[in-house]
């Protein structure tokens, strides 16, 4: 179970780091964007530290308070459930 978890972790976390990169190229080319909910729900979720890598490498919603502060709560949240869990 604790290899699915990880494999689970790795494989949202990469799918946040690239939806990121893509709703930044859609704005660059004024295209359709991805919902700013859908990219807080992939953070939630479990991808948050692939959004915010995906956020500054990216330079994308860093001028966005609910990314900038939001995802570090996630990440912080998420980290603290994970102490709690285990």
């Amino acid at each position: 179970m604790g290899n699915i978890f990880l494999y689970y972790i790795l494989a949202i976390n990469i799918l946040a780091y690239f939806l990121m990169y893509i709703d930044k190229r859609k704005a660059i080319e004024k295209k359709w964007r991805i919902k700013e909910v859908t990219l807080i729900s992939v953070a939630l979720i479990g991808g948050s530290i692939g959004s915010i890598l995906g956020m500054y490498n990216f330079r994308h919603k860093t001028k966005h308070n609910k990314f900038v502060v939001g995802i570090p709560i996630i990440i912080i949240s998420q980290v603290i459930l994970l102490i709690i869990v285990r």
